[in-house]
């Protein structure tokens, strides 16, 4: 009888969801020997290559592809009963607030987490623009906000710093079209970046869609009717950055800040640590199943 180890499992879901080896011990807090030699015990066990290392870049085999699905369930049954059996210490409530364009794939994770961790605490997610969240946090209606943001400021602490990048329908033509279709919310703060280096780059635009619902936004991208601007690995599914060569203008860089709220006590300290390693160890991802071998 042949029995999976759940920290190996982890290991290996790491290495999956972070990029890489390294980036996965950086966010395990374990060596890079560590890890790698974790995921070598792990194929040994099943007799079986998971990783396919021999690119420059490692992909997972048909068999990792496989375990990854299971290991997941495995991984998350296993915090699950931890949690449920072992922390009862903690109940109520803590509200966390994040901009719609930067909730995946980093805060599902963020979620699961905490609650694996306190299972009788409940998170309500908001989600709403960085103004709204900040004029919120400020009057002590959210525990903690994530924001999109130019700068750091005296209250924040920034975990992440990423381009912009253009962004449209798989495989879409719409950002070729002159003037240029765009479609942005209202209080977007990525807007007036955007828009201001159309117009030094001397490209006609349109604004087809001008809401304050980033689901329009998101379905008149995805039909390839206008283009929209996200923080790099921060798209969804449906939609990504656009291969344009050039042809549009570059776009500056965003940082992810975090505000902390100081009445949370332990639970709110583990939320705010979740958040950190979510965005600080999360690479960009890369196409399917597909991660630098660092």
């Amino acid at each position: 009888m042949r029995n999976l180890d759940i920290t190996t499992l982890r290991s290996f879901v790491a290495v999956a969801d972070h990029g890489g080896v390294t980036r996965a011990a950086g966010f395990l807090h374990l060596t890079q020997s560590a890890v790698s030699m974790q995921l070598k015990r792990l194929e040994e066990l099943l007799g079986l290559d998971l990783l396919d290392r021999s690119g420059r870049t490692i992909a997972l085999t048909a068999s990792g592809e496989q375990l990854l699905a299971y290991a997941r369930r495995m991984v998350a049954m296993n915090d699950e009963v931890i949690g449920r059996l072992t922390d009862q210490a903690f109940e109520g409530e803590l509200v966390l607030g994040v901009p719609h364009d930067i909730l995946y794939p980093a805060v599902p994770q963020v979620l699961q987490r905490f609650n694996a961790a306190y299972p009788r605490m409940k998170v309500q997610l908001i989600s709403s623009n960085t103004s709204a969240l900040k004029a919120q946090f400020s009057r002590g209606e959210c525990d903690l906000i994530l924001t999109t943001e130019s700068d750091e400021t005296a209250e924040s602490e920034t975990l992440a710093v990423r381009p912009l990048c253009w962004t449209g329908a798989q495989n879409g033509s719409a950002w070729r079209a002159r003037p240029l279709r765009v479609a942005f919310g209202r209080a977007c703060v990525f807007r007036p970046k955007a828009i201001s280096a159309l117009d030094r780059a001397g490209i006609d635009w349109d604004m087809v869609l001008d809401t304050d619902s980033d689901r329009s936004i998101e379905a008149t991208v995805s039909a390839d009717l206008a283009v929209n601007v996200m923080i790099e690995g921060t798209e969804p599914p449906h939609l990504e950055p656009i291969a344009h060569g050039g042809s549009l203008p570059a776009l500056p860089a965003q940082r992810i800040n975090l505000y902390c709220g100081g009445a949370g006590g332990e639970p709110l300290e583990r939320l705010a640590e979740l958040a950190r390693d979510a965005f600080r160890h999360v690479a960009v991802p890369l196409q399917a199943n597909q991660w630098n071998a660092a």
